[in-house]
């Protein structure tokens, strides 16, 4: 008997790691946020706090609703989350006066100020990966249509 992995791929795939796309996203994903975080360190920021800002500074106002939606995100993540920026006096929430049930978030003054520094991460992190802004938007496509076709299969497994 051989401890050799095989060397065809069955019809269901095969079980090396690096063969694994979920791991290829994992490590990715990984490497992309650790290649983010000097750039957000200097602004005071987790890369989660800078999606929400991100979503904030597109929409302006939104509920927490509309934002855990954006960031695919639950509310159990996102109170947390919002609670942390507010306490650096970022973003204000409040309750919708048309729906107590439905709170707003918004950036504060000192959070639309910090846009104007983060409009260099982009293309910081376009310039430290090496990728052109054409490779960003193919792959940006690819993944999407997988994260969409990922989606769609979670939901039938449901």
């Amino acid at each position: 008997m051989t401890n050799e992995a095989p060397t065809a791929p069955t019809a269901g795939g095969t079980l090396l790691l690096d063969e694994q796309l979920c791991f290829a996203l994992y490590a990715a994903q990984r490497a992309m946020t650790a290649a983010y975080r000097p750039l957000l360190d200097e602004l005071g920021l987790t890369y989660p706090q800078y999606l929400v800002l991100l979503v904030l500074w597109e929409r302006g106002e939104t509920t927490v609703k509309e934002l855990a939606s954006a960031l695919r995100l639950d509310y159990g993540t996102m109170s947390p989350l919002l609670k942390r920026l507010e306490a650096a006096g970022l973003v204000r929430r409040e309750r919708a006066a048309h729906d107590e049930r439905s709170v707003l978030v918004a950036c504060t003054g000192r959070g639309e100020e910090l846009k104007g520094r983060a409009e260099l991460v982009p293309g910081s992190m376009l310039a430290s990966t090496g990728l052109v802004a054409a490779e960003a938007s193919r792959l940006r496509e690819e993944l999407r249509g997988l994260a969409e076709r990922a989606q769609g299969a979670a939901d039938l497994a449901r």
